[in-house]
């Protein structure tokens, strides 16, 4: 199987590192008593014997401050991001081992806070609460609760977890003549090993999903940007009689786009995103939804106004169809082969369903001839209307 990683994430001083020593079954991970933590930046661990199939990652533990909490969590999401990085697959998070004190009998809803804001990334990956100190044994009961209580208060990491398990890492002494052994690490390694192949598979869709919405980001900050460029072109005082005009505007987005989700600009991939630009274009689509926004009864618009909301309709339904066909190719849904699906697909996203909403929204404008105040327009205009918002 292949060897996955295990977040150790919790409070500084409940135990971390003890824990890490106690599974590995040497003294690798440094501890010690005081007020600070003593891990002050991630540490990776694995055994040099391969008894452990799986590397442990120790993090800096979350301390009172906020200042030190945002550090904590901040190291914690950069590693995550490094696992976008191409070669960098290798240092996912598999499974979370979520350290809570077992002495303390509290667990507060802003610990587990930090947990889901610093794997923020890892939305499905499997959570074991490790109890760490769990000295007293009739304690062990209402500490388990107490978690799950907590964690049903919780949306996101509340679902992931899967099993709560106290242990006690290393031999305490209780007073002079009693001591509490070591337990529950056979368990946790055991359940570890267990969660794993469902931990592989959950980093695998949560880092896809996370290179997926970064690439819609840039994607999308490519479609507000040529938007206004098209509503730009839209207000120069000229005949807009179709929609040739964006033809540049357009190919440059959709190029660009293209260019985000690495879209082959083979012979295929040119006649694929050739038929999207003539679908915003030379369309009949494209035409019949120009005459009907200029046809639309009552509007006090002027023509440039009128011209550069039209423009920016096309434009923006465009790209977010753009993204969402390129979104399909990319998860290997569909490919550059299915130009009659994606003519079909930007057909509906310039539907005269735009028009039946339009005139409410453009009774806003009041003629602005403002780029920003027209852009705000058509984004509001493009969300009301079913079957024109990018899927996701």
């Amino acid at each position: 199987m292949e060897r996955g990683n295990v977040l150790v994430i919790g409070n500084s001083g409940v135990g971390k590192s003890t824990l890490i020593n106690a599974v590995l079954g040497e003294d690798i991970a440094k501890t010690g008593w005081g007020s600070t933590g003593t891990t002050s930046k991630l540490e990776v661990y694995e055994s040099k014997n391969d008894d452990i199939p799986f590397r442990i990652i120790d993090t800096i533990g979350f301390q009172p401050s906020l200042s030190q909490q945002h550090r904590a969590i901040r190291a914690v999401k950069q590693w995550s991001n490094e696992c976008a990085k191409k070669g960098k697959t290798d240092n996912q998070i598999n499974v979370i081992w979520f350290c809570v004190d077992g002495t303390s009998s509290k667990l507060f809803p802003d610990t587990i806070k930090n947990l889901t804001k610093a794997a923020s990334m890892w939305k499905s990956v499997p959570v074991i609460v490790v109890i760490t100190k769990s000295y007293s044994i009739l304690e062990r009961k209402q500490n388990i609760q107490m978690v799950h209580n907590a964690f049903a208060t919780q949306k996101r990491h509340g679902c992931n977890l899967r099993e709560v398990i106290p242990v006690v890492a290393a031999s305490y002494a209780l007073n002079e003549t009693a001591f509490a052994e070591p337990d529950g690490i056979t368990e946790l390694i055991n359940t570890t090993n267990d969660l794993l192949p469902e931990g592989l598979q959950a980093a695998k869709k949560d880092l896809d999903n996370f290179v997926l919405n970064r690439k819609r980001f840039f994607a999308q900050s490519v479609v507000t940007a040529a938007t206004t460029a098209g509503i730009a072109v839209g207000l120069v005082p000229i005949t807009f009689s179709d929609a040739a005009l964006l033809t540049p505007t357009e190919a440059a987005e959709i190029n660009s786009i293209a260019r985000i989700y690495g879209i082959n600009k083979d012979e295929k991939g040119k006649r694929f995103l050739q038929s999207i630009v003539d679908a915003g274009t030379v369309s009949a689509a494209a035409k019949t939804l120009i005459s009907a926004l200029k046809a639309i009864p009552g509007i006090n618009l002027g023509a440039s106004v009128i011209n550069a909301v039209i423009a920016g309709v096309i434009v923006f339904a465009l790209g977010e169809g753009s993204i969402y066909a390129f979104e399909q190719i990319y998860r290997g849904n569909k490919s550059t082969d299915d130009i009659d699906w994606v003519k079909k697909l930007l057909e509906s996203k310039l539907s005269l369903n735009i028009v039946e909403k339009a005139k409410p929204i453009l009774e806003k404008l009041k003629d602005s001839p403002d780029p920003k105040a027209i852009l705000k327009t058509v984004m509001e205009l493009i969300a009301t209307v079913p079957g024109t918002s990018n899927e996701k």
